[in-house]
C-alpha cells in the first residue's frame, strides 16, 4: 500500500500499526502491505507491516560490500551491492574520495594505487546520498579496502600486504588499498 492510502471506515476496522485515524477512516501511514486481523473483540485490526528486505538502504556507519565502475584522479565511482551481508534489491552509487581512502598520509594517496575497476571494496558509509548524488563512502580503517581484485590475467589476486596484491599465476604485483578483512564480511 502507498502512504497515506486510506485504507476504511473507521466503523469497519481499528487502527493497527502502521496505519492512523483521521475524519472517520483508517489510513496507512507507510507503504507496506496490509495485513487484517481478527480479533475476539469484535472488530478487526488493519496494519500495514512494511517489507523489510525491500526498504533496506545504506546507512550513515553502515559497513557496505561495493564493486568499483571508475576511478580517477579525486576519486572512486562505486556500485553498493551489500549492507553488511544482506544483498539489496536495487543498486546505489557511492564515491570514495581520495582523501577518505587512508587514514594517515591522505595528501600522498593516489586512486589508481587504492582500486582498480572491477574491484570488490568494503567500506563505510560517511554520509547519505540522494536522488542526484551518490552516498559518500570511506576506507580509512585497516578493515576496510579492497577484498577481492582481479589482476590482468584474470585470476584472483592474494594480498601480500597492506597495499599490495600479486597474481598467483604471473607473480605480478598491484597496488591497492588492502582490507585486513574480519570474519563477519567474508562472503561465502
Amino acid at each position: 500500500r502507498p502512504l497515506g492510502e486510506r485504507l476504511c471506515s473507521a466503523e469497519e476496522a481499528t487502527a493497527g500499526s502502521g496505519t492512523y485515524t483521521r475524519h472517520g477512516f483508517i489510513f496507512s501511514s507507510l507503504a507496506g502491505c496490509l495485513e487484517k486481523r481478527s480479533e475476539d473483540s469484535g472488530l478487526p485490526v488493519v496494519s500495514v507491516v512494511r517489507d523489510a528486505e525491500s526498504q533496506l538502504l545504506p546507512d550513515v556507519g553502515a559497513v557496505v560490500t561495493c564493486k568499483v565502475c571508475s576511478i580517477n584522479s579525486r576519486f572512486a565511482k562505486v556500485q553498493i551491492l551489500y549492507v553488511g551481508s544482506t544483498p539489496l534489491k536495487s543498486t546505489f552509487r557511492g564515491t570514495i574520495r581520495r582523501e577518505d581512502i587512508r587514514a594517515t598520509e591522505k595528501d600522498k594517496v593516489e586512486v589508481y594505487k587504492s582500486f582498480r575497476p572491477g574491484d570488490i571494496v568494503l567500506a563505510k558509509v560517511i554520509s547519505l546520498g540522494d536522488a542526484q548524488s551518490n552516498y559518500l563512502l570511506s576506507t580509512a580503517e585497516n578493515e576496510l579496502g579492497v577484498v577481492v581484485a582481479r589482476s590482468e590475467a584474470g585470476v584472483q589476486m592474494v594480498p601480500i600486504s597492506w597495499c599490495e596484491m600479486q597474481c598467483p599465476r604471473t607473480h605480478t604485483k598491484d597496488f591497492r588499498k588492502v582490507a585486513r578483512v574480519q570474519p563477519q564480511f567474508l562472503q561465502t
